[in-house]
């Protein structure tokens, strides 16, 4: 037992020796960019103004919209409230735009070709499938998709969404942003490769936002991320004994991947198991796989199938 405990904390002590090493190759990066709060710049503007502010930043404004259809916007009353909310949030980013520094650097040490994007943030009427947009040499931030869980503006919406909402997602937001294209596709429709598709995008966070919690990465309550920790084995089990692993129904993902109030797994305690545990199992199943084989790169591991990492991946929860 003693050999074990030894062995166990020498693994520990390598891995933090490990991430201290990038960390310190990451602070040595460069990162240059200065947000463009196009919000303040559009909604404090006078209508004289707009052929400037069109040509700086001509994808906002669709060509065969006549300039009727943006002074209008700026003098709807609703439009301005939320202007006017934004900014009281929002006056200056602060700690936003150093977290966007981090990430563009850590960025840049495991995808080399990516550059420092130019950062714009917006506004964009609580468009929440547009809150955020990161490809190539472009991120977007909606800042009104941010204003807090509690908003008023956000009252109709279902109660497990508001955590989107609020200020601690802008920065997975953009990871998650910044994922699409670059994870494999799955190449069937099992479980098992949803759950891992998306244990590959949360394990992106724990390299890309490293100093955020796995609360924040996920979108958890810390009673759900809790829940998750003290029950993994027998989430786990019941996945395998029901043969859900390698079946391609499609209702498993409603039931175990979706965003949703609760993931189902047709037992009495199921409004107090969290939605979406099937990422949240697939990122323990990818940070295991990875501990394993640490050979393996991050551009490596986003390539890789789903059956391969499984296997290679000696997880294997235990009992609390």
């Amino acid at each position: 037992m003693k050999q074990l405990l030894n062995i166990l904390i020498a693994v520990s002590l390598f891995s933090c020796k490990e991430e201290s090493k990038v960390e310190e190759a990451v602070a040595q990066i460069p990162v240059e960019f200065k947000v463009e709060r196009f919000d303040q710049i559009f909604w404090g503007s006078k209508p004289e103004e707009l052929p400037l502010i069109k040509v700086k930043y001509p994808f906002f404004f669709p060509a065969g919209n006549p300039d009727s259809v943006w002074v209008n916007k700026l003098k709807n009353p609703l439009l301005k409230e939320l202007y006017k909310e934004v900014q009281m949030k929002y006056p200056k980013l602060g700690k936003i735009e150093t977290d966007m520094e981090k990430l563009f650097a850590h960025v840049q040490y495991y995808f080399p070709k990516h550059k420092t994007p130019r950062v714009i943030t917006l506004i964009n009427e609580v468009d929440t499938d547009g809150r955020v947009f990161y490809v190539d040499t472009l991120a977007l931030v909606s800042l009104d998709c941010y204003l807090g869980k509690d908003h008023r503006f956000y009252v109709d919406f279902p109660e497990f969404k508001k955590y989107e909402f609020e200020e601690n997602q802008i920065l997975p937001n953009l990871v998650s942003s910044f994922c699409y294209g670059k994870i494999a596709p799955p190449i069937d429709r099992t479980l098992l490769s949803a759950m891992i598709y998306y244990g590959k995008e949360l394990y992106v966070k724990d390299k890309l936002i490293p100093e955020y919690s796995d609360t924040d990465k996920i979108g958890y309550t810390d009673l759900q991320l809790k829940f998750c920790q003290e029950n993994e084995y027998y989430m786990w089990s019941n996945l395998v004994e029901n043969k859900l692993l390698y079946d391609s129904n499609p209702k498993n993902e409603q039931r175990f991947i979706n965003p949703a109030p609760f993931s189902k797994f047709y037992l009495e305690i199921d409004n107090q198991i969290p939605g979406r545990v099937g990422q949240w199992l697939g990122w323990q199943i990818v940070r295991s796989y990875m501990n394993n084989n640490k050979e393996v790169t991050l551009k490596d591991l986003l390539a890789m199938d789903a059956k391969t990492i499984f296997e290679n991946s000696k997880y294997k929860p235990k009992k609390q």
